[in-house]
C-alpha cells in the first residue's frame, strides 16, 4: 500500500525532546515500512525515517525562532500533500482539522487522526460543516464532544518494542513525573501527593512558552521542597533508568486527556501507574495489573500503599500486548482498508448514478 504520513512542522519526526504527536507518527511510520508497506513522510527536514522523506519546512518550527506565523509553512505542506495525492493510495493526516477543506473532494482517500481535545465550543461548527471528512480518535472518550463526526473508529497509540525497557540494575526509589508542566498536568497535585506519602518525587519535564509565567508563579516555588527535584526535559534515552528507578508513576490529570502518552511509556519499563480518572485513563489502565486508576489524593495515597500487589514484569507483559507500534499500525491499515473500500464503492455508486 502506498501510503502517505502527514506530519505537524512544530517538531521535527522523532522529536528531540517532548512532542506527543510527531512521536506516535515517527513510531507509526517506522513500523508501517517494517510491514512492508510503501511510506512517504511529509515532515521537516531535519526529520529521521526509513520512509521516504519529503521536507515540507527546512526544519521543526520550534528550532527556528524566526518564525512568527506557524500557519505559513503548514498551508505549503498541504499544497505539497495535494499535488502529490494521486500518487498514493491513502493520505493519513496528524494535522486536526486544517485539511478538511482541501481535501474533501480530492481523489484519494484521506483521514485525519485527532490528537488534541475536542472539546472546545468552536469546533462545533467546523464538525458540523465537514461531517464526511473521515477521522480516527485516540481513545473513546476523546470523541465525545463531537458524535457527529465521522468516526472510522479509535486507534490506541503504540511504541516501538525495544524502545523504552525495564532496567533490571535500577532499584525503584522515587516517585515520577513526566511529560509538560501547565495547569490542566497538575504537577503541584503529584507534588502533594508525594508529600502526603512521605515519598521523594521527581520532575523530567518541558515547560512551554505559553506556560512560564504559571511555571515561575505556581510550580518553582513548590520545586524548593526538599522532596522534590526537577530534572527539566529529557529525551528518551534517559526515560528507560528514569521510569525503571521509579515506585510509580503519577499521572494527577485534572482534565479529559485523550491519550496520554506517558502511560504506556512507563507501561514499557514495567513502572505502575497512579493515575486520576480523568479522560482515557480507564481505557489505558488495567486496574490491579498496570497501575491503579483514583478519585483523589487521598485515594493516589491509599494506591501507592498497594504497589507491591502489582508485577512489574507482567505490567511489561501488557504493554506487549496492548500498546506496541506494531499493533497500532495494524489497526491503522484495517482502518486504510476499509477507507479505501468505501471509496470506491462511492465512486461506483457516483458513476453509476451520472451513467
Amino acid at each position: 500500500m502506498r501510503i502517505a504520513q502527514i506530519a505537524p512542522l512544530y517538531e521535527a519526526v522523532p522529536p528531540k525532546f517532548y512532542g506527543g504527536t510527531e512521536r506516535v507518527v515517527s513510531y507509526l511510520t517506522e513500523a508501517l515500512v517494517e510491514l512492508g508497506h510503501e511510506v512517504t513522510l511529509f515532515a521537516s527536514g531535519d526529520s529521521v525515517t526509513s520512509a521516504t522523506l519529503e521536507a515540507a519546512w527546512p526544519r521543526a518550527l520550534r528550532l527556528d525562532p524566526s518564525i512568527r506565523d506557524s500557519l505559513a509553512p503548514h498551508m505549503l505542506l498541504l499544497e505539497q500533500v495535494r499535488r502529490a495525492a494521486s500518487d498514493f493510495d491513502v493520505l493519513h493526516f496528524h494535522l486536526d482539522y486544517l485539511p478538511f477543506a482541501m481535501f474533501s473532494d480530492i481523489g484519494t482517500p484521506s483521514v485525519t487522526t485527532l490528537h488534541g481535545r475536542l472539546d472546545l465550543p468552536e469546533l462545533q461548527p467546523v464538525f458540523d460543516r465537514f461531517d464526511q471528512s473521515a477521522v480516527v480518535s485516540i481513545s473513546q472518550s476523546q470523541r465525545m464532544p463531537l458524535p457527529q463526526a465521522k468516526w472510522l473508529g479509535t486507534v490506541y497509540h503504540g511504541l516501538p518494542q525495544r524502545l523504552l525497557s525495564p532496567q533490571p540494575h535500577c532499584e525503584p526509589e522515587y516517585l515520577a513525573f513526566l511529560g509538560r508542566i501547565c495547569p490542566e498536568k497538575r504537577v503541584d497535585t503529584a507534588i502533594r501527593i508525594a508529600a502526603m506519602s512521605g515519598l521523594p518525587l521527581k520532575i523530567a519535564a518541558k515547560v512551554d512558552n505559553v506556560d512560564r509565567d504559571y511555571f515561575k508563579s505556581e510550580i518553582e516555588p513548590l520545586l524548593r521542597l526538599a522532596h522534590v527535584e526537577f530534572i527539566g526535559e529529557i529525551d528518551e534515552a534517559r526515560k528507560p533508568e528514569f521510569l525503571s528507578r521509579a515506585k510509580a508513576l503519577l499521572f494527577p490529570i485534572d482534565w479529559s486527556e485523550p491519550f496520554g502518552l506517558v502511560m504506556i511509556e512507563a507501561m514499557a519499563c514495567g513502572t505502575p501507574i497512579i493515575a486520576f480518572n480523568r479522560g482515557s485513563v480507564p481505557e489505558v489502565i488495567d486496574p490491579g495489573i498496570t497501575g491503579y486508576i483514583v478519585e483523589d489524593e487521598h485515594g493516589a495515597v491509599a494506591a501507592l500503599q498497594r504497589l507491591d500487589e502489582l508485577s512489574r514484569d507482567e505490567i511489561r507483559a501488557q504493554f506487549e500486548r496492548r500498546f506496541t507500534a506494531q499493533s497500532m499500525a495494524r489497526a491503522y491499515v484495517e482502518k486504510y482498508e476499509a477507507l479505501i473500500a468505501g471509496h470506491g464503492l462511492r465512486r461506483t455508486l457516483h458513476s453509476v448514478a451520472a451513467g
